[in-house]
Order: C-alpha cells, then sequence, then structure tokens
C-alpha cells in the first residue's frame, strides 16, 4: 500500500493552521501536536504559580506570561509553557515571546514524557532560558534546571518539596512552594478543593 507522506510544515503554516482551531496545539518543528487538557489540580497549581508571579512581579521589568504565550526552541518548534517570564518588549501580535528567561511546565500524565525528555533540551538551546521548572501534579514537588550564562547546559538540578522555596536570582523573588500548591488535595483524605 502506497501512502502520500505530508512534507513536514513550516512555522508558518503551523501558525495560520493553529489559529483556526478549537483545540490548542505545539509545533514539534514538522506537524502540529495536541495540548491535551490538565484536570483541575493542573489548573491551580498553574493559577496559583501565575498569581504569586504577577503579585511578586508587578512594576518590575519582567513581565510573566500565560499557557496562551508561544516560545520558540530548536529548529522552529512552538512551545506553550503553562508559564513563563520574560525581560523583552514584544508587540501584541507576535506569536512567539523573545528573551524568556523562565519557563514553567506543570505535569500531566499526557504531557510527562516530553515535558521531562525533549522540553529539556529545547528549553537548553533557548539561550535566553536561564531556569526550567517542572511542576508535579500529582505531589508536592518541583524539579528546577539551572544555568548561569547562556548557551551553557543545565548546570544545576534541585527537586523541591513543600517545606522549600522557589528562588529564581534572574528575577529576583522567591516564591514557597507551599504558595504554588495552596487548594490543591493529592488524596482523598484531604477532600475536595474548594
Amino acid at each position: 500500500m502506497n501512502i502520500a507522506l505530508r512534507e513536514p510544515w513550516t512555522q508558518d503554516e503551523f501558525f495560520a493552521w493553529a489559529q483556526t482551531q478549537e483545540m490548542r496545539y505545539e509545533f514539534d518543528g514538522l506537524r502540529p501536536v495536541a495540548i491535551t487538557g490538565g484536570n483541575a489540580g493542573h489548573s491551580v497549581i498553574g493559577q496559583n504559580l501565575l498569581t504569586g508571579l504577577q503579585n511578586r512581579l508587578q512594576g518590575s521589568a519582567c513581565l510573566p506570561l500565560g499557557p496562551d504565550a508561544g516560545v520558540e526552541t530548536v529548529n522552529k518548534t512552538v512551545r506553550y509553557p503553562d508559564a513563563l517570564v520574560t525581560r523583552a518588549k514584544f508587540k501584541r501580535t507576535d506569536l512567539t515571546i523573545p528573551g524568556v528567561v523562565i519557563v514553567f511546565e506543570v505535569l500531566s500524565p499526557s504531557s510527562e514524557r516530553t515535558d521531562r525528555i525533549e522540553k529539556v533540551l529545547e528549553y537548553a538551546a533557548v539561550s535566553s532560558i536561564r531556569r526550567y521548572v517542572i511542576l508535579e501534579s500529582a505531589s508536592i514537588a518541583l524539579t528546577v534546571m539551572e544555568r548561569k550564562n547562556s548557551g551553557d547546559p543545565w548546570t544545576k538540578l534541585t527537586v523541591l518539596t513543600q517545606d522549600a522555596i522557589l528562588r529564581m536570582p534572574e528575577i529576583g523573588i522567591e516564591i514557597p512552594v507551599m504558595e504554588i500548591y495552596a487548594n490543591v488535595a493529592f488524596s482523598d483524605a484531604e477532600g475536595e478543593t474548594p
């Protein structure tokens, strides 16, 4: 059986197509990849994180953005992290955000492999990114990768749990881990999230 193979998409083709879709997609450099939804806990963690970033960065040169802000990585790949912080100026109509300093991904079962393996390499290839934070959604834990200089590989890996503080010297703020996980219940014994 002969099957016609489609040529890899360009980033421009992806953006033109994605803007007409009801679902959300990332671009892996070749084709669109659906971004499947997380659960309620995933959403609460993401909102808590963005609120903490916004409250602390108000009036600074840094701007936190949510999951609709794209990051161009290697080979014109476009990722949509759950949150990011940039120091760069950009236009309202830009489809990717320049000057990203920190990216945050909240894990879900469908994205775990991509977030822990592929995006580790992709975000390392973006010279402006100094820190990559992976937030667990099934427990209270963060994996933090950092580097001092652009172009370097990740030079430090730290795991933070509930009593720790997420320190981000690149943007001059700190957030207690428990603040990010406020109102998220991890077992039936803990009850429902309000």
